[in-house]
């Protein structure tokens, strides 16, 4: 018998897909897989918080507050979604039913942004115009910790693997740490013009962390240590924005200026998808139920899924 020939191996380009949101210029901004399968996002401009299930069928939900500012979203402990609405100082909580209950921060100007779920099963948040980092029950009770950086502007946070949460320093170009019961550290980022945005838990235990002013993406051990990938795509101010854990065990961001979806293997290997739609201005991404990503386009006001 003669051997019969290896059919060679190719790597399929991850498939990009686009829906229009209901209401024009809604410009969402944070994403998140919902309790119900469907994913939840909100609509800064539209005061909004947005639905859809993984068949492209949309809802909207007013949110009561005029002018609000809806900005992150994540399913909260308790079934619910919570989002931070930036421009009046509050966190919301909106059932799957789509009702809709809002808590005052007590710090004015706190311009609340990214929120996650702690390991106490509290919901976290952080406020970068106060430089705060804020914790909310889901009774409602508010918590604030100042940083020890009155400058830092924090903007993303996330669990780390070390049940500790860990957030982004816009301002100083560092990444925080807190524990739960609020002790603080700071870990500068050593890259040149480090300005670090979006940050999530890789599956390696590491966390991982998008850095607009480097132009690369971030690795942080739990420890402090860190490691930058350079983009690809470094001919211009791509700007990453948004990074979330795929369910191809990569870490897949967006590039708001650069208008890519990328991809980067827990070795640093980084790969860069053109969305469609010109100058789209990608933001938050997630992963779906469906077992793809998901991400918002806050120029044409549309919500785009990665096949990966």
């Amino acid at each position: 018998m003669h051997p019969q020939p290896r059919r060679a191996q190719t790597r399929q380009t991850p498939a990009i897909s686009e829906l229009a949101t209901p209401t024009a210029d809604a410009e969402p901004v944070g994403i998140t897989a919902g309790p119900d399968d469907a994913l939840w996002f909100t609509e800064n401009s539209a005061n909004a918080i947005g639905r859809v299930t993984t068949g492209g069928t949309f809802t909207e939900y007013s949110v009561p507050t005029t002018g609000a500012g809806p900005a992150e979203i994540v399913t909260g402990p308790d079934g619910a979604l919570w989002f931070t609405e930036s421009n009046v100082d509050q966190i919301g909580r909106i059932t799957t039913g789509g009702t809709v209950t809002e808590y005052a921060l007590p710090t004015s100007g706190a311009y609340p942004w990214g929120i996650t779920v702690g390991p106490d099963g509290n919901l976290w948040f952080a406020e970068p115009g106060a430089a705060n980092i804020g914790r909310i029950t889901t009774g409602g009770t508010v918590t604030e910790y100042a940083l020890p950086t009155s400058s830092a502007f924090p903007l993303s946070i996330t669990v780390g693997s070390d049940g500790n949460l860990w957030f982004t320093e816009v301002l100083t170009g560092s990444i925080g740490q807190i524990t739960t019961d609020g002790t603080i550290t700071e870990y500068t980022v050593p890259s040149l013009f480090s300005l670090p945005i979006g940050i999530t838990s890789g599956p390696d235990g590491n966390l991982w962390f998008t850095d607009a002013g480097a132009t690369q993406i971030g690795q942080a051990t739990t420890a402090g240590v860190f490691t930058g990938y350079d983009l690809t795509d470094t001919l211009f101010f791509p700007f990453p924005w948004g990074i979330t854990t795929g369910p191809d065990g990569n870490l897949w961001f967006t590039e708001n200026v650069g208008n890519d979806i990328g991809r980067i293997t827990t070795g640093g290997s980084i790969t860069e998808y053109a969305i469609p739609t010109t100058d789209s201005s990608p933001l938050d991404i997630t992963t779906g139920s469906d077992g793809n990503l998901w991400f918002t386009e806050n120029a044409p006001s549309q919500i785009g899924t990665v096949t990966p």
